[in-house]
C-alpha cells in the first residue's frame, strides 16, 4: 500500500470520526430536519410547497 493511498484513507476515517461526532451532538428537532433532507421525496414536496407559498399559491389556514 502506497503512502498516499494510506493517508486517504486515514483521512477519510478521520472524516467519518468528524461526521459521527456531528450527528451525535444534533438534538431531536435537528436529526429530524437532517432526516427529511435526506429523504427525497419529503425535501421535493417541502421545496415545493415553499415555491408555491412565494408564489402566492398557498392555501389560507381559515380554507383548510
Amino acid at each position: 500500500m502506497t503512502i498516499s493511498k494510506m493517508n486517504r484513507e486515514i483521512s477519510g476515517l478521520v472524516n467519518l470520526e468528524r461526521l459521527a461526532h456531528i450527528l451525535k451532538s444534533l438534538n431531536d428537532e435537528e436529526l429530524e430536519t437532517l432526516e427529511l433532507l435526506l429523504d427525497n421525496e419529503a425535501a421535493q414536496v417541502i421545496f415545493s410547497s415553499v415555491k408555491e407559498l412565494k408564489e402566492g399559491k398557498g392555501v389560507p389556514i381559515e380554507q383548510w
